[in-house]
Order: C-alpha cells, then structure tokens, then sequence
C-alpha cells in the first residue's frame, strides 16, 4: 500500500496553504517554493481541490487561493477523495466474489489486508489539516 505523490503533495499543499491563508490569498507559486512541488503539478491538483469544494480561487494581483472550510472540518479522506486517490490494500473489489489472486476464492490473508485498509482508512477519517498545522506548530518550539 502506498500512496501516490499526489495525494501526499495535495495534503502538503493544503497544510502550507493553511498556515498562511488567514493573512492573504496564497499563491501556487508560494506553494511551490516552499514545498519543492512543481507549479504545473500543484494546478492540477488545486483544479481537483477546487472542483470539490476544499479552496477557492481568489482573482487579481493580491490573489491566490484560500481553504473553503474551517481546517478542522477538512479531514484527510476528504483531500484524498477530491484528488482521486485511494487507499488499497488489496487488488480486488470489496463486493467481488473472485479473488485479488484471480482465482474464485480470496487469498488466505485477504482479511488481514481488508481489516488494515479499514484502520488506515478510519486514521486519514479522523485526521483534519488542523491536526497537521498544530503539529508543526508543536515542532517548532
């Protein structure tokens, strides 16, 4: 299980975005500087973040973009739904009757693999950008 960069770079984008977006609008090129992401990578994933609602743009030459929510209302899952990325443990469907192995029959550790993806899953559901900000927060004294 793993989980690919854009996933990892929308939460980073996210936490640096709320850091400094109760001052102003924060541009993708901040963004991008501070973090090491490149500017054409963070639009697409920003273009993603907008669409479902987590930022909003903001035009002009003070303009940039901002979280949409309260950073305590936007947990991980959230961030990760709105980029399309998941977090599998296992090759196969949840409802299919074959197996990740493509045989008829599930793998003898299918359920050991089911049962982490629902604790990874039920950890990103309980965790808000807050709790990110606040730890870097902690970090730094």
């Amino acid at each position: 299980m793993r989980l690919t960069s854009k996933g990892r770079y929308a939460v980073m984008a996210l936490v640096d975005l709320a850091r400094f977006d109760n001052i102003n609008p924060v541009s993708l090129r901040d963004i991008s500087l501070r973090q090491g992401i490149s500017l054409d990578y963070l639009e697409q994933i920003f273009s993603k973040l907008k669409k479902n609602h987590i930022v909003k743009s903001i035009r002009g030459n003070q303009g940039g973009y901002v979280l949409s929510k309260n950073p305590n209302d936007i947990k991980l899952t959230n961030i990760f739904h709105a980029v399309d990325e998941k977090v599998k443990t296992v090759q196969c469907k949840k409802d299919s009757k074959k197996g990740c192995n493509g045989r008829s029959t599930k793998c003898v550790t299918h359920n050991l693999w089911d049962e982490l993806e629902n604790h990874i899953n039920s950890f990103f559901e309980k965790k808000s950008l807050e709790d990110l900000i606040e730890n870097k927060k902690e970090n730094r004294l």
